[in-house]
């Protein structure tokens, strides 16, 4: 079996995402946690939601930690920044 059309495949996934400009969501992979991180069942659309209310816009690169932290990058008065939710819901500027 080749795998020139899985390849090619596979390639046009990526090329679909990337130009959808819908931001890609990274969401922690099984084998990175520990088997007794409590991973909730928080969504990436409640996450921008969260951050939108709290003044932020332009999210993206939205990826949740083992922890359940919500991170990902936006803009607040036009300056770009690293952002972060906790699970209690509070949202800041990452190294705050």
């Amino acid at each position: 079996m080749s795998w020139k059309p899985f390849a090619v495949g596979a390639a046009a996934l990526v090329v679909l995402a990337a130009g959808s400009g819908q931001p890609i969501v990274r969401a922690a992979q099984a084998s990175e946690c520990n088997a007794s991180d409590g991973i909730d069942g928080s969504s990436a659309d409640s996450a921008k939601k969260k951050m939108e209310a709290a003044g932020f816009n332009q999210i993206q690169n939205l990826r949740k930690g083992c922890d359940n932290f919500w991170h990902g990058s936006a803009a607040k008065n036009g300056a770009a920044v690293n952002i972060v939710l906790s699970p209690q819901g509070q949202v800041t500027i990452e190294g705050d």
